[in-house]
């Protein structure tokens, strides 16, 4: 036998001493973990078994066994799954083997609720087990190996973990729990029965306990133990028969009238490692051409990596009832990643493989199929978020209980996941306007993120040709930028956009129901019948008066704009920074540039306010060359952007105050 004592990584080290310091407020989810990880043990043989069937070593039949032992103050979660070698169990055991490992840990708060969901999200469930233990054994070996490699790895949750080669004939893993004295109430049937039933119950293998029952107590030392003697107090004694304590079949094959919504919660949490309940969810089967089950939900918070683009999807894809693969992204586009998920067909080949969906005809009639539910969830639940809501204290029947449950949900759902959700006006131009009429803007008249594209063109005003729009860093920004200032003096509304995704996400959406799509930061200023006579008038011929002005303008700042011309959008600014009409914007070069890619070198146009005394001061003023660049630079920062030479910007700013 080989014995090694080795040290966790940094990362898993950080991570149980929050989980020892009462991590999780519900502490008895830790069973729920370790059942959901010895499922996903069995669920693992039974696919490599499909290519090897000689992995069942002649026991075909999977299951998980809870028990516990008084006396010796333990509680174990065995399975005859697929196992651990030695090195699996060093790697598997002592590593947080995920990306992002340092992003995790950086979150890590000591926020108990919070921490617990991260947890959760990175799958890491078996070190909840040191919630209720001070020390946990693993006895494992792997299917296919044999009896004489078998691993033992004992930890007692601190810097370090000690593995050790042992003669292990059961194939799979045993996970020992040496449990606290604070513990000792987890050394009941009863109580364990209670948490696999709450939790555990959709799990599709059978959850084994030993059947126990009442047995008298002996009679006590010196007596007859008749009544007039005594008797030992009777206990529950185990009888060595093993029943099942779950229902044993899978979730979503159940009929949906005999599924409760608390049962549909755990079993999401359990798929989905989430501490809180989903937003929403829909089960339905499938039948036609292509026949499958989809059980889907939407989850109510978004994890810390959603911007991962690389990040698995949340979709466990099963072949008649059997298991295939987690995180098959080929069921589901990448802008859904966010939803989690079993999909059960029954039409694909139980050996297929990642690359096969990517080809398969009846994988994309799924992930059609599977898109459409999603986006009808959506607008189901946005639906509700338009139904009249009760005010506080006030009692209505108007809306039903459904009702009721989902109102203000898609509200929730937008603030965690729209600015995903917007990447699908690129990716998917088959559902594209169904996207559209799902995203929620802020504007110029309302700050609250609720916009969406039909409300603001119901109340566009008369003669508006246009829906119109300015993306910005941040609202702040977007409400001030110079741009919107004619737009503020007429009224008319623009949509204040500040993802990140915006300007590339709103350059696949030319219109909206007819109706185009335009930047207030992009072209000359045209607002069509807004506009009257007079001020067309005026702005020519400003722009006639002007014309040594600008070219002065244009020579002084050659170097940095591409044009300057006089504006009617301004008016209480001298000056701002536009692109040409199909132009990339400041704001997307910015962004292109800070991740390190490169950006089109294109030059804006400056737009000056004739009317501005700063500009009518330009004309014959002897710092003509300092004052230029001081409104070019105000301009950009006006924009969010940065002036090139920040130290010669406060020199010219310094000599004009002097």
């Amino acid at each position: 036998m080989t014995r090694q004592t080795l040290s966790f990584q940094a990362e898993v080290a950080q991570l149980l001493h929050l989980v020892t310091h009462s991590l999780y407020s519900n502490k008895e989810i830790f069973l729920r973990e370790l059942i959901s990880n010895a499922s996903d043990a069995c669920d693992k043989l039974r696919f490599e078994a499909l290519n090897q069937n000689d992995l069942y070593e002649k026991a075909p039949n999977l299951d998980v066994r809870v028990s516990f032992d008084k006396d010796a103050k333990t509680l174990t979660i065995a399975d005859n799954g697929i196992g651990l070698s030695q090195q699996e169990a060093i790697d598997n055991l002592g590593t947080i083997a995920k990306s992002g490992t340092k992003d995790f840990v950086s979150k890590l708060s000591g926020d108990q609720k919070a921490d617990a969901q991260l947890i959760g999200q990175f799958g890491v469930g078996f070190y909840s087990g040191f919630i209720v233990a001070d020390k946990i054994t693993v006895e494992s070996r792997r299917a296919g190996l044999p009896a004489s490699e078998g691993v033992r790895w004992v930890s007692g949750g601190a810097g370090d973990f000690e593995v050790e080669t042992i003669e292990r004939a059961q194939r799979g893993t045993a996970v020992i729990l040496h449990l606290r004295e604070d513990a000792a109430d987890y050394l009941n049937a009863w109580k364990l029965k209670g948490i696999i039933n709450k939790y555990s119950d959709h799990i599709s293998l059978p959850i084994l306990m030993e059947k126990e029952e009442w047995k008298d107590g002996a009679p006590l030392p010196g007596t007859s133990g008749d009544e007039n003697g005594g008797t030992e107090p009777g206990s529950m004694v185990k009888t060595g028969e093993w029943e099942t304590v779950n229902q044993a079949s899978a979730l979503w094959t159940r009929p949906k009238k005999d599924i409760t919504g608390e049962q549909y919660t755990e079993f999401y949490k359990a798929i989905s490692h989430d501490f809180e309940a989903p937003l929403t969810w829909a089960h339905n089967r499938v039948e036609g051409s292509t026949e499958y089950t989809q059980l889907l939900f939407i989850p109510g918070k978004a994890p810390f990596d959603l911007w991962n683009r690389e990040k698995a999807a949340g979709i466990k894809l099963y072949v008649k009832r059997v298991f295939i693969m987690d995180e098959a992204e080929a069921l589901m586009p990448t802008y859904l990643r966010f939803v989690k998920g079993v999909i059960d067909s029954a039409d694909l080949p139980l050996n297929v493989s990642r690359e096969l969906l990517q080809e398969s005809r009846d994988v994309k009639a799924i992930r059609d199929g599977s898109t459409k539910r999603v986006l009808s969830m959506l607008e189901d639940l946005a639906r509700h978020d338009k139904l009249p809501q009760a005010k506080e204290g006030e009692v209505t029947d108007v809306l039903s209980d459904e009702d009721k449950a989902k109102a203000g949900q898609y509200s929730k759902f937008y603030a965690e996941f729209g600015a995903v959700l917007k990447e699908g006006l690129g990716e998917d131009f088959a559902n594209r306007e169904r996207i559209a009429k799902l995203l929620r803007f802020a504007s110029s008249q309302s700050d609250v993120v609720g916009v969406s594209l039909a409300d603001y063109k119901a109340r566009m005003k008369e003669g508006q040709e246009a829906i119109y729009y300015i993306t910005a860093d941040t609202l702040a920004a977007a409400k001030n930028s110079p741009q919107l200032e004619v737009f503020k003096k007429k009224g008319i509304e623009v949509l204040l956009m500040t993802d990140r995704v915006d300007e590339w996400a709103l350059s696949h959406l030319q219109d909206f129901d007819g109706t185009p799509l335009q930047s207030v930061a992009k072209g000359a200023v045209d607002l069509g019948k807004l506009q009257d006579e007079t001020e067309k008038k005026a702005a020519e011929e400003s722009a006639e008066a002007l014309k040594p002005l600008l070219a002065k303008l244009k020579e002084a700042l050659k170097d940095k704009v591409e044009d300057v011309r006089v504006t009617t959008r301004l008016v209480d600014s001298p000056a701002c920074l536009v692109v040409k009409d199909y132009g990339m914007s400041m704001q997307m070069a910015r962004m292109l540039k800070q991740a390190g890619q490169t950006a089109p070198d294109t030059k804006p146009v400056l737009e000056i306010n004739a009317e501005h005394p700063l500009i009518k001061k330009l004309e014959g003023s002897v710092n003509f060359h300092d004052l230029a660049h001081i409104v070019f630079d105000q301009a950009l920062l006006a924009e969010g952007g940065l002036p090139n030479d920040p130290a010669a910007y406060v020199k010219r700013v310094n000599a004009l105050l002097v």
